[in-house]
């Protein structure tokens, strides 16, 4: 004789589940709710993404229009035209205007760097006497607005004379209180633990910075280097001044298409289009590690 278990069937089963089905309706109602609560957010942060990209968008469509249509207000682009970039190509060596302008730019943004990289070392490594002083003056020189300087070191750069030349936009600009002052929070957050045991191991103060300071600065180094890169890039008024005869600087090769019998628009937008490119190549290519820096605001 055969006996046959039967588990017994609760009619209360189903309820059993009523508490998980009511959980994840509560869950997937908030994540709705969270979902659409953020619409404003994009709605604005698409506003002002749009407002802040129109301007070069503006100047692309100007740029291809041809001369008859060059003061049109029509937003959208056509008929198109090269007209304005032969004209530019034709009229200014702007190739060497490029080159001369990215290694202009390139030489600031590593000597920037590497004195910021110094003296923010020096900074947070050290106590001394004196240290908050120092770097109140530090501080202080990046608060005084560049108009304030720009005779005297005018009247510097005459004197020694760099007028005229690449060199002489340079100098002046080789350490920037910036820079100084953004290493010097990432290296006040590095860990001690990792000096003492470079300490421990032999190195000093010079090996300890380049070979375990600076290689975990890499993305906050790579970002402040593009900010450096662009913002020598796109200076004006210094260049202007300091190469009054000299147009081997994009920014000044620019300026050439402005005159006392009026301004040749599409040539001015043909020639800011080319000097744009450049700068949005390499920040298309270098992005994630601004993306790093800002995400990791240094070590932890």
């Amino acid at each position: 004789m055969t006996f046959t278990l039967v588990a017994p069937q609760h009619r209360d089963a189903p309820a059993a589940a009523a508490p998980i089905d009511s959980a994840t309706r509560a869950l997937r109602g908030a994540r709705r709710r969270r979902r659409f609560g953020n619409i404003p957010a994009h709605v604005v942060m698409t506003v002002l993404a749009i407002i802040s990209v129109f301007p070069i968008y503006w100047m692309f469509v100007t740029a291809f229009r041809p001369a008859d249509e060059m003061l049109s207000t029509n937003p959208f682009p056509g008929p198109f035209s090269l007209e304005n970039f032969q004209y530019v190509w034709d009229t200014i060596p702007i190739l060497g205007m490029l080159g001369n302008t990215f290694g202009m730019a390139l030489v600031l943004a590593v000597g920037q760097l590497l004195v910021a990289i110094l003296a923010a070392y020096g900074f947070a490594r050290w106590s001394f006497r004196g240290q908050k002083i120092l770097f109140l003056l530090f501080v202080g020189s990046w608060l005084v607005p560049f108009q304030v300087t720009m005779i005297p070191n005018y009247v510097l750069i005459s004197k020694m004379g760099l007028l005229n030349t690449i060199l002489g936009v340079m100098v002046p600009q080789l350490a920037t209180a910036f820079a100084v002052m953004l290493l010097r929070q990432h290296l006040e957050s590095f860990p001690r633990e990792l000096l003492d045991a470079a300490e421990m191991d032999g190195r000093g103060p010079w090996r300890t910075l380049w070979e375990v300071v600076v290689p975990n600065l890499r993305p906050a180094l790579a970002a402040l280097g593009i900010m450096l890169f662009i913002n020598a890039w796109n200076e004006y008024l210094w260049p202007s001044l300091i190469m009054q005869q000299s147009t081997d600087l994009i920014q000044v090769g620019i300026r050439g298409f402005m005159g006392a019998e009026g301004n040749n628009w599409g040539a001015i937008m043909a020639a800011s289009a080319l000097a744009c490119l450049p700068i949005l190549g390499i920040y298309v290519f270098l992005q994630r590690y601004v993306v790093d820096a800002f995400v990791r605001s240094g070590l932890k």
